[in-house]
């Protein structure tokens, strides 16, 4: 599951984890996210803090306030990069906080990580 505003970021992170084999779907929101995670669980979040209407770290609490998706990982992927934003996300329920602009390959590498993390 990929939300995210900037239709841009959207398509890189979804081309991206499909190359590497991973089924996506992509919204552009967070209200959107959570009702699609909502209707299929995914193994994986990565959430845009800064989206109209429910932000990611609203979606991350909403997600986490369910006990069906309470343990789904969550990569924040935002371009708020102050310590007290990256406070935030961990406290809204993010397993990890990637900085805009990103590395393609650093967050492939840290969904393959979360993902291994999570199915052990």
């Amino acid at each position: 599951m990929v939300a995210d505003d900037d239709t841009d970021i959207r398509e890189l992170v979804e081309f991206k984890l499909t190359s590497l084999g991973h089924e996506v779907v992509a919204v552009h929101d967070g209200s959107a996210a959570v009702d699609a995670c909502r209707d299929q669980l995914p193994d994986l979040v990565v959430l845009d803090v800064m989206m109209p209407g429910m932000s990611g770290l609203d979606a991350a609490r909403a997600l986490r306030a369910v006990d069906e998706t309470a343990t789904v990982p969550i990569i924040m992927l935002t371009a708020r990069a102050h310590e007290s934003d990256i406070e935030q996300g961990f406290s809204a329920g993010a397993d990890d906080y990637l900085v805009k602009p990103f590395s393609p390959r650093e967050l492939a590498a840290r969904v393959a990580a979360l993902l291994a993390r999570s199915r052990a």
